[in-house]
């Protein structure tokens, strides 16, 4: 494929002048074959001044909102949200927002390098030694392994396909925000209590009451700009109806802020809670109480979650009397022992509230998704201990920073002969491995992402590079099949020639497949596929769960850990602006505050005034955190915070990097290193069920943050 083309051979490929428009602005058929130039090399088409504005896709994370990239003489100025897009519909995160700042971001690797292990020395290497290299490593599939994040889908697709041909492990996909989420304990309690293994979408926009779970839908949750759009027009319906929310979690993040009533419950007793909501409102219909809620003694409830009785039946009351009531289980809630049972509890709340498939309801989003749970990961350890992987290729996950330390993936690597990882950046896992061949970023790469849960249809989600490349990388796509093509087994059944035409052909039944645009035949289709930023159904095609009769199921809910009163405490961890880590390298992120704590460029540990009242401990002191049963520590500094309960502590995640460059390293802690290694029935970490001590260390530093001290700890300090 050549990067250099006349604007007349452009002209010829284009065919006509309307083709030609339509690829000048990112949309075109041949559009694969332009380089997007800089200034100094400009286009003849280009203008000075002039901008051209490509629609892409984020990947940030794995929601998949659609972008529209202003883009002026060859360089990305602006990212905002695509107003056509089914999930964000024009909106844009803090996150999407700084994908300019990953794309030129001073610490890129700027092509592929041999590594020593654990060192930062490295040489450079061509692509033609890289290629020959993974080659090789695809070369022996049984002692081939994958780890891969959960974006972007095309290339999990490849590896999948590679896998089947070969007959080598499935590719194990991992992201710590997908832990923090509960992806996978949501997912096995969908299928248990609705049938099926999609993602359950909770109609918000037109609930009355809503009984929140754990799920920071205004933050990082699943499709966060999706669910922030569902409350807003759940505070806005019709006839001035505003819809009344209640959270149950130990801390108040975001979400709990913007709910009407905040209930401080143990961590570990939501499931409880919910059961006895179950009770209580069946009770109130005049129903025969269902064996799901029938076992469960209220007091003993009320008591665990440290919450009145009285409080208890006034929240069922108001779950019962409501005519659309929704109830909506994640994050910490499913990161827990008992999560897959709390799942399944607050999922049955929703059958007996009998608002399957109904506005304000619980309907199922389109599509199946491929999230790996822990167990899988696991296995993938066990095999790398054992010996049995020669090779293993990381792509967009960052194990040695996103996993627990008691996992012992950094051990098992030991045992792995080569280490391939495809990073863009010198991460905590790139700084182990043998090679790395970096990818291109967001906004230089073509592919796709399968909408899962944020979205009211069937979606496809175009990605397409808006820039030239910045430094020498490729496309792992294009480097695993260069190297597929030299191998008999791979080659003989994988007919791509290059990523491009991998996603074409991908995307090719859904030119018949009744999306809001078609094409008789694959340019035209792959025109528009570009320009509208991806292909989704005219239409909603919600599913509704099919298997509404799990209420007979009888439950084991254990009661939450006990901790010492004053000694020890529950840990909570949870995601930020950061995400599972990635975001620490751009400074906008670093430098937007936290919305509870205004706190920047650091993290810190959220205590409640009493209990630092009792431990002798004063806002900005210094204190080491220890796991029970544990021998890392960590040291955080504190952040006095009332809306938290008094036997519980909180750390954001995303911080704490030793690698990731100059203003990731060296700043803030990785709660990850407390995290227990269990999991729960659903193969989910038990990340939530983490109990520390907090030792004072003598030595203070006071956060940099936006608020004024003056009106929160009333200590004259400005």
């Amino acid at each position: 494929m050549s990067n250099k083309i006349s604007r007349r051979d452009f002209l010829k490929i284009s065919g006509i002048g309307v083709t030609a428009a339509a690829v000048l602005t990112g949309c075109g058929p041949a559009s694969r074959y332009v380089v997007r130039q800089s200034y100094v090399d400009m286009p003849e088409y280009n203008q000075t001044g002039k901008s051209t504005y490509y629609a892409t896709t984020c990947q940030e994370c794995p929601a998949g909102c659609g972008l529209i990239v202003r883009t002026q003489e060859g360089r990305a100025i602006k990212v905002e949200g695509n107003p056509n897009h089914p999930v964000n519909q024009g909106k844009v995160c803090s996150r999407g927002l700084t994908s300019v700042q990953g794309l030129y971001n001073p610490d890129r690797i700027g092509g592929p390098l041999q590594r020593t292990r654990g060192d930062r020395s490295s040489q450079p290497l061509t692509w033609e030694e890289a290629v020959s290299t993974v080659q090789n490593g695809l070369s022996n599939p049984e002692k081939t392994a994958f780890l891969l994040g959960l974006m972007p889908d095309h290339l999990f697709d490849l590896v999948t396909e590679f896998s089947e041909t070969t007959g080598a492990a499935a590719p194990v996909r991992y992201s710590a925000l997908g832990t923090l989420e509960g992806r996978a304990t949501l997912l096995a309690a969908s299928k248990k209590m609705y049938g099926t293994d999609q993602f359950p979408y909770f109609d918000l926009s037109a609930a009355d009451v809503v009984f929140n779970f754990g799920a920071d839908y205004l933050e990082t949750w699943l499709s966060p700009l999706a669910y922030s759009r569902g409350y807003r027009k759940m505070r806005k319906q019709e006839f001035g109806k505003r819809g009344y929310i209640v959270a149950f979690g130990a801390r108040q993040s975001l979400t709990a802020s913007n709910a009407d009533e905040w209930i401080p419950v143990t961590p570990g007793s939501e499931g409880l809670v919910a059961l006895a909501i179950g009770q209580i409102t069946a009770r109130l219909k005049g129903q025969t109480i269902p064996a799901l809620f029938a076992g469960v003694n209220l007091q003993a409830a009320a008591d665990a979650a440290g919450i009145s009785l009285q409080k208890l039946q006034q929240l069922g009351q108001l779950f019962a009397n409501a005519e659309n009531s929704l109830a909506i289980p994640g994050g910490a809630a499913l990161t827990t022992s008992v999560g897959y049972e709390t799942a399944q509890a607050v999922l049955g709340l929703n059958i007996l509230a009998d608002n399957l498939g109904k506005p304000g309801g619980v309907f199922l989003a389109p599509g199946t998704t491929s999230t790996a749970s822990m167990e899988a990961v696991k296995t993938l350890i066990q095999r790398c201990l054992d010996g049995e992987v020669d090779t293993l290729f990381i792509h967009g996950c960052n194990p040695i920073f996103e996993l627990p330390d008691k996992l012992g993936f950094e051990k098992a690597l030991e045992k792995v002969k080569t280490i391939i990882s495809f990073a863009p950046f010198e991460d905590e896992t790139a700084l182990v491995s043998d090679f790395v061949f970096p990818d291109h970023t967001g906004l230089e790469s073509f592919g796709y992402q399968r909408l899962l849960a944020g979205t009211d249809r069937s979606t496809y989600s175009s990605i397409q590079p808006v820039v030239q490349p910045v430094h020498n990388t490729k496309s792992t796509v294009d480097v695993l099949l260069a190297a597929a093509a030299a191998i008999p087994a791979l080659s003989a059944n994988l007919n791509y020639t290059d990523e491009v035409d991998f996603i074409q052909q991908k995307i090719s039944s859904l030119i018949q497949a009744g999306g809001f645009f078609t094409a008789s035949e694959m340019p035209t289709f792959w025109s528009k596929w570009l320009q509208f930023g991806g292909w989704w159904k005219n239409a909603a095609n919600f599913g509704t769960p099919r298997d509404a009769t799990k209420l007979d199921l009888e439950l084991n809910m254990n009661t939450p850990q006990k901790v010492t009163e004053g000694e020890e405490f529950h840990l909570v961890t949870f995601s930020t602006q950061m995400g599972d880590g990635r975001g620490a390298n751009r400074p906008w992120l670093q430098e937007t505050p936290d919305p509870q704590t205004t706190v920047t460029w650091n993290s810190w540990i959220e205590m409640h005034p009493a209990t630092a009242e009792h431990l002798g401990i004063m806002d900005d002191d210094i204190v080491e955190i220890t796991p029970i049963g544990g021998t890392n520590t960590i040291e955080a500094i504190v952040y006095l915070y009332p809306a938290i309960r008094p036997d519980t502590v909180a750390i954001p995640f995303g911080q704490g990097h030793t690698a990731l460059g100059r203003w990731a390293e060296g700043r803030g802690v990785n709660p990850a290193k407390l995290w227990s290694e269990t999991t729960n029935q659903a193969g989910e970490l038990t990340i939530s069920d983490t109990l520390v001590t907090i030792t004072p260390t003598g030595r203070r530093r006071p956060l940099a943050r936006q608020e004024s001290r003056v009106g929160v700890y009333g200590d004259g300090e400005h």
